[in-house]
């Protein structure tokens, strides 16, 4: 026999997407977002002038990490569906790109970025993540209903 319940179906969906593997992609999303803001925060105000290429990238890859922490978050609507998988591509592709222009020319990236090297400085969970976050979005697009 069905359960019914009283709360609407958007919530019942929010809620078994945040569970098991999309719960932890969220976890380990947001602590990459902590990370990466921290460190491209410290970098910045330290010395800035120093690698400010770098230094930048480290910003941008800690606003993509935020930007997919919610995205993932609320990715049972259809809009932040999209912008979980802009986000997530953006990060692949911005960790093979400066992964690999890091190790082809270690001149660019004489100080370190959250990218660099494949994510190195982060256990290269920053290479392998995004082929999670995608593979998850794929498995579990939102409800045609979901606006």
């Amino acid at each position: 026999m069905p359960i019914i319940s009283s709360e609407p179906a958007s919530a019942r969906t929010s809620r078994t997407r945040m569970t098991g593997i999309g719960r932890v992609l969220v976890i380990v999303y947001g602590i990459l977002a902590l990370g990466a803001t921290g460190r491209s925060v410290v970098q910045i105000i330290q010395d800035f002038q120093a690698a400010p290429v770098a230094y930048a990238l480290s910003a941008v890859a800690a606003v993509v990490y935020i930007l997919a922490t919610l995205a993932l978050v609320f990715s049972g609507s259809r809009g932040w569906y999209r912008v979980a998988w802009i986000a997530i591509s953006f990060e692949l592709a911005g960790v093979l790109i400066v992964g690999t222009l890091s190790i082809v020319d270690p001149a660019l990236f004489q100080h370190p970025t959250v990218w660099s090297i494949y994510g190195i400085g982060y256990v290269f969970v920053p290479l392998v993540l995004p082929f999670f976050g995608l593979w998850w979005l794929r498995r579990h697009r939102p409800d045609a209903e979901s606006a």
